[in-house]
């Protein structure tokens, strides 16, 4: 039996989170602020903590050295509604096991708070991450999820493969990673191969020596050389020549290289980020990509999503880039009409296409008021129908009605509804493996929404 202690002013989250501790037979304690924390910490000795970010009086973040220093080795549980890349890390910096963001099902909280009970297999200290503010925007749960895994992989010296698609913002992801890292002090320097000189590649990686090729007329550092000290990213790292990815695997793998011309061999310490919006493992299998490098690369992988999945972060990505104009171009006034037209596109160039609507937009409202028609013409564009379901749905569909029509031929559409609930609901759950926030994403609704479907359908167990 553990005792758990926790900490947050709302008392039907204390209370839910008390039970699931109870129900496998741990001990709660709870607090509505860090002071009454500290009361109870005067005659409780807890096994895991439990708190909140944003408290009445001082809040979580800055009560994590306190905590530590009052009970060294408990691990401290954070949980906050409003995640970002700044209280990820300042989370993690801190001192923090692990970081919950705000809904979370309970299953997830008591699997974090098995981990965090365990005996841990070896004594190191918390990594140290620079708490600065990064250059990403949004507060989705699939951004808050990136920003989870940048504070996690910041502070190692691991090199990190970013995947997504075009212009959802992989450079500013791995300069995310440079800047709360141990060497945010030292040069980030971005390369995309496809952008070099095929010929020259190897020299603008590597350096060459004098006489190498005709051209080389003195000595030159390559950027493993140039980025000492710092990050080298390398964007876009599926067109690089094969020739180069043996040589990129061996820098990995030694953190040695040979300047172009020289028998004498370097060591590099660059931190390595590399980026593709390509499908790696395709590329294997057409022998385009090695898979050495890959295994290598995916030591520790970041997904950035499309901007279609996180469109709640519309407002935020607009209000962020209106935020960079000079006085004299930044509008007076975005209406919502101009925010729920941005809705009404796919956006598949991402972020980078926002951001060009955005400033297109900004021109035509000549500082004045934003409104649905300053927005490229390109934004109206039809979405794709929907294709139309199989024949054997309409199979079905039809044989259910035609029974449906002889028994009861009233109501048809509700029962229509409860039944595609008791098919899809489950169907949906099982791809999300029980998480009921995913699943309601996906859903395209909210988790009371999808908590009252499965009470309706019977299809919600003990009812969380």
């Amino acid at each position: 039996m553990s005792r758990i202690l926790i900490i947050d002013d709302e008392p039907a989250l204390c209370w839910g989170l008390s039970e699931a501790a109870a129900s496998v037979g741990h001990v709660a304690v709870t607090a509505a602020s860090v002071e009454q924390a500290r009361e109870k910490l005067s005659t409780l000795i807890p096994d895991a903590i439990v708190l909140d970010v944003r408290l009445p009086g001082q809040d979580g973040l800055s009560a994590l050295a306190d905590f530590q220093h009052r009970c060294p080795g408990v691990p401290l549980i954070v949980m906050t509604a409003f995640g970002d890349l700044p209280t990820a890390t300042r989370a993690f910096s801190g001192g923090a096991f692990e970081y919950l963001v705000k809904p979370f099902e309970l299953q997830t909280f008591l699997a974090v708070l098995s981990r965090a009970l365990a005996p841990p297999p070896a004594d190191h200290p918390p990594a140290q991450i620079l708490p600065q503010q990064g250059p990403i925007v949004g507060s989705s749960p699939a951004m808050q999820a990136v920003y989870r895994q940048i504070a996690l992989v910041a502070p190692t010296p691991f090199p990190v493969l970013l995947l997504g698609e075009t212009g959802t913002g992989k450079e500013l992801a791995a300069r995310a990673v440079h800047e709360h890292s141990a060497v945010a002090s030292g040069p980030f320097i971005p390369v995309c191969p496809a952008s070099l000189n095929p010929t020259l590649i190897e020299s603008e990686l590597f350096g060459h020596v004098k006489g190498a090729f005709t051209g080389a007329d003195d000595h030159r550092r390559g950027l493993f050389e140039a980025a000492a000290g710092g990050t080298l990213f390398l964007d876009e790292i599926a067109d690089t020549p094969l020739s180069v990815q043996v040589k990129l695997l061996r820098v990995l793998e030694s953190r040695r290289f040979s300047p172009v011309g020289s028998g004498s061999e370097r060591s590099t310490t660059a931190r390595f980020i590399a980026a593709t919006h390509r499908n790696l493992p395709e590329l294997i299998a057409k022998g385009q990509f090695r898979e050495d490098l890959y295994h290598r690369l995916t030591a520790f992988t970041i997904g950035l999503p499309p901007l279609r999945e996180r469109s709640g972060d519309l407002p935020l990505l607009v209000q962020a880039f209106l935020a960079q104009l000079p006085d004299n171009v930044r509008p007076g006034y975005v209406s919502p009409e101009f925010l729920q037209a941005l809705t009404c596109r796919t956006w598949t160039g991402n972020v980078r296409e926002l951001r060009n609507a955005v400033e297109h937009a900004v021109v035509l409202c000549r500082g004045g008021k934003l409104l649905p028609e300053h927005l490229p013409r390109a934004i109206f564009t039809e979405q794709s129908p929907e294709p139309p379901p199989p024949a054997s749905v309409r199979t079905a569909l039809s044989q259910w009605l035609d029974q449906q029509l002889q028994e009861h031929p009233e109501d048809l559409y509700a029962r229509a509804t409860r039944l595609l609930d008791s098919l899809l609901i489950p169907e949906v759950l099982a791809r999300t493996e029980g998480n009921r926030t995913a699943a309601a994403r996906l859903l395209g609704m909210d988790r009371a929404t999808l908590r009252n479907r499965l009470k309706e359908s019977d299809l919600s167990g003990d009812g969380e």
